[in-house]
């Protein structure tokens, strides 16, 4: 179960398409790079559901990583340039660690990469060392094998032991430039969504095969976004959590196109910083 329907009724909301899994006997499967001969890049075909998506503001104070799966933060980052490969590593990684140990109570935070995005009309979302595109599809980045395996590619000398503890898989989104009116992030509460609903996905790399999850439908389904979130704003997002004790484990999340986006609003940019989460108990 969500929140409860009455906090829900009192949130101003936009109605748009989220693009779930549509039923399929495949495997689903994305390429991230040209695929074989007669292979199609993905045979993850969209499936549209028109939904209510809630703005998060007025309920900020009160939703949690743990419970929902996502927080919504305030923090002013010294990096000048987010496009600037070195900045971003020298200085935005060490402020992503101390947020979420702040944010998480964690014993060790480890930045493992990160994606900057720009919206580009029609451009396909392709790996090719310039800005990505932003997904509108619903996700997420990890699953019950894939995250504990992050560990292990990782950090393979120390895995065995922190694979002992509490380990997440936490996102840092945020605007590059705000506020953003363009293609916004739309994520659900964990808590509304059944494991079976979430459906293993191949992410095929030229040296290895990444796993994430696809989403099935369901109504039930609660959706959240910030409307004109600004670039000092940044929503935290629960993409693994090997707790098993009833606190939220996967976070949902996808762009979307919003109705009251102005015709000269701004392209997308942001950044999202991927992290592992370390917790000795």
């Amino acid at each position: 179960m969500g929140l409860q329907n009455e906090k829900i009724a009192a949130l101003s909301f936009v109605t748009a398409d989220l693009n779930y899994l549509a039923p399929s006997a495949d495997r689903p499967r994305n390429y991230t790079f040209e695929p074989p001969s007669g292979e199609p890049r993905s045979n993850i075909v969209p499936e549209p559901h028109r939904l209510p998506i809630h703005d998060i503001r007025p309920i900020s104070e009160t939703i949690s990583l743990d419970r929902e799966g996502f927080a919504l933060i305030r923090q002013k980052s010294v990096v000048n340039d987010f496009y600037n490969e070195d900045e971003v590593k020298n200085v935005y990684y060490a402020e992503a660690e101390r947020l979420i140990k702040a944010a998480t109570g964690a014993d060790r935070v480890f930045v493992f990469d990160h994606t900057v995005r720009k919206r580009v009309p029609g451009a396909a979302d392709v790996r090719d060392g310039g800005p990505r595109q932003p997904v509108a599809r619903v996700h997420v980045d990890h699953t019950e094998r894939s995250g504990p395996q992050r560990v292990r590619d990782l950090i393979p000398d120390e895995a065995d032991e922190l694979l002992k503890g509490r380990v997440q898989i936490i996102n840092l989104w945020r605007p590059i430039r705000g506020p953003l009116l363009d293609s916004p992030l739309a994520v659900c509460d964990a808590r509304t969504v059944k494991s079976g609903e979430l459906v293993a996905s191949d992410l095929v790399y030229p040296n290895r095969i990444g796993e994430t999850y696809s989403v099935k439908y369901n109504p039930d389904h609660q959706w959240f976004y910030v409307p004109g979130m600004t670039a000092d704003e940044i929503l935290l997002l629960k993409c693994f959590d090997s707790t098993t004790d009833g606190r939220a484990r996967f976070a949902p999340h996808s762009a979307f196109a919003d109705p009251t986006t102005p015709a000269n609003a701004a392209p997308r940019e942001s950044i999202e910083l991927r992290t592992l989460v370390f917790h000795k108990s």
